[in-house]
């Protein structure tokens, strides 16, 4: 039997009531990895009429979606959605990140301290530990504990950081010579029974015995440009980005099961891994409210290569589409119509390859990393008679030997400023700020602001610069890559649909941590630990 339920929430000064007959039986995250919102204009009259254009025509779309911080990489996306805050609280500066106080890199799931579930590979070593805050999926578990929460993706941050810490599971690939779903003891001792039969299925192996064609004809992709071009990057043995893609050929020179990841059917084998948790766990079968968060990497692996423009990246964005269709499909027979609710939102865009950007009177350039570090640590030297006073450069962030500064009893603050000045003074960065001053002052302009959100005061270095817009860091003149506070990079699309969903739009900006403040409205539970969304009222019924 349904409850009527009525909810009362303060929202800023206005008090918001919301009554409702029931809670839906699914919740679906869908996060794309690296999707810019305008792929849904560009491609739309090429979409099918249930997928994309089925969210957009018949849920709820908000236009203006933007993340508010940077660097808008993977895992502090992931981790921005589901938390309903930003890295400088949920404390996800990067993908990969440098850790002052053991000075060396940190993976941003890694834990010594699980072991592998399904492969004996570090592999899956992997958890939330480094995760400081709860996500949605953490204050769901904690209302109902017969809640289940499953995260699935390709990539292990992709199905970790959005399930939270509280999940019944999280599964994610295993490529090289594996090609099978893995997890860590951290959810479980040993696989299911149902994804050890899957595996044994070893689907990837199929879509990897065949070529890569288009899903049109070549000449219809029209939103793109020429398919033989100088930007893109090539699979390794290939000797232009050109389709077919011969992947059976391909498989040995590109790690083996690695290849999938970077084409469409990464996100195929991860819609039949969807389809199977949905019906073996009986995920939406009662009417206490499931949770699935599905990431699709393949997108992320793709865009990297080739480029927003390619006919490859809309050749992955027409599969997807289909992809999307099965699976509302699927939701409306496993689950029933209405039962459900879906959203779909990304965890960042991605910037034009810059040379292409160049060539068509766009600004654009590559920034030289290694070699601003090795000229700044001379500049450093000149003045304070310490050799290396910067021990590492990553993520638009210099992190200082704050050893050798004690011993030679040097003014920090003295070095962060001439540290400014110098990255100010080179080609490609547009703004520098020290951490004083980030702890110091609140900054209201959008970029700074960005920075200011993506700043952790305990993990986050000790200068922070960002590059002009079209710039990325220089490591090739193909392919292209994300992380900056433009617009190319923080403007992702974000679609509600099904239960307690109203269909229409809006066009005010929204913030991605507004997710997470209005998945807890519609659901009734608790915020997030450290949530600072608002809550978007205009989508519920």
């Amino acid at each position: 039997m349904k409850h009527f339920l009525l909810a009362i929430f303060l929202i800023g000064n206005t008090l918001f009531t919301w009554s409702q007959q029931k809670q839906p039986k699914l919740v679906v995250g869908i996060v794309v990895d690296q999707m810019r919102y305008d792929y849904l204009a560009r491609f739309w009259e090429k979409f099918s009429e249930n997928g994309f254009k089925k969210l957009v025509n018949n849920g709820f779309n908000c236009e203006q979606t933007h993340f508010n911080y940077m660097p808008t990489y993977t895992a502090p996306g992931h981790a921005s959605i589901y938390t309903g805050t930003t890295p400088a609280n949920h404390g996800i500066i990067a993908n990969t990140w440098y850790d002052k106080t053991n000075k060396a890199k940190t993976y941003c799931t890694s834990d010594e301290n699980v072991q592998p579930v399904g492969t004996t590979t570090n592999m899956g070593k992997m958890s939330p530990n480094k995760l400081l805050v709860t996500t949605i999926a953490d204050e769901l578990k904690s209302a109902n504990k017969q809640s289940k929460v499953i995260g699935i993706s390709i990539k292990d941050r992709g199905a970790i950081l959005p399930a939270g810490h509280q999940a019944d599971a999280a599964y994610w690939f295993a490529g090289e010579d594996e090609g099978k779903w893995i997890s860590s003891t951290y959810y479980m001792k040993q696989l299911p029974k149902w994804l050890n039969e899957l595996n044994q299925k070893n689907t990837a192996n199929t879509y990897l015995q065949k070529p890569w064609e288009t899903l049109l004809p070549i000449h219809d992709y029209t939103e793109s440009i020429a398919d033989n071009n100088p930007y893109e990057e090539v699979f390794e043995g290939e000797k232009a980005p050109i389709f077919p893609h011969n992947l059976p050929a391909l498989r040995k020179a590109n790690k083996n099961y690695d290849l999938i990841k970077s084409t469409p059917f990464g996100n195929t084998i991860l819609k039949e891994l969807a389809f199977e948790v949905i019906k073996n766990e009986q995920m939406g079968k009662d009417d206490i409210t499931d949770l699935l968060t599905v990431s699709f990497s393949s997108p992320d692996y793709i865009g990297h290569q080739f480029g927003p423009y390619s006919v490859e990246i809309q050749d992955t964005y027409l599969r997807l589409d289909k992809e999307i269709a099965e699976l509302l499909t699927f939701l409306e027979k496993q689950v029933g119509e209405n039962e459900f609710m879906v959203f779909l939102t990304a965890d960042h865009g991605v910037v034009d390859i810059p040379q292409h950007a160049i060539d068509n009177q766009l600004p654009g350039g590559y920034f030289e990393e290694k070699a601003t570090l090795q000229v700044l640590n001379e500049t450093l030297f000149e003045k304070f008679k310490v050799e290396s006073l910067v021990e590492n450069l990553s993520n638009y962030q210099l992190f200082f030997n704050h050893d050798l500064i004690v011993e030679h009893q040097l003014n920090l603050i003295e070095i962060e400023n001439v540290a400014v000045n110098f990255m100010l003074a080179q080609q490609g960065i547009v703004k520098a700020v020290s951490s004083t001053n980030l702890k110091a002052a609140e900054f209201t302009d959008k970029i700074m602001g960005n920075v200011q959100r993506g700043f952790h005061q305990v993990r986050s270095g000790d200068v922070l610069f960002v590059l002009a817009p079209g710039w990325i860091n220089k490591w090739t003149k193909k392919g292209t890559t994300h992380g900056s506070p433009y617009n190319y990079d923080t403007h992702v699309p974000l679609l509600w649909y099904g239960t307690n969903i109203k269909q229409g739009a809006r066009t005010e900006q929204v913030a991605i941590a507004d997710i997470a403040a209005t998945l807890s409205v519609l659901l009734n539970i608790a915020l997030p630990s450290a949530c600072d969304g608002k809550v978007i009222e205009e989508l519920m019924k």
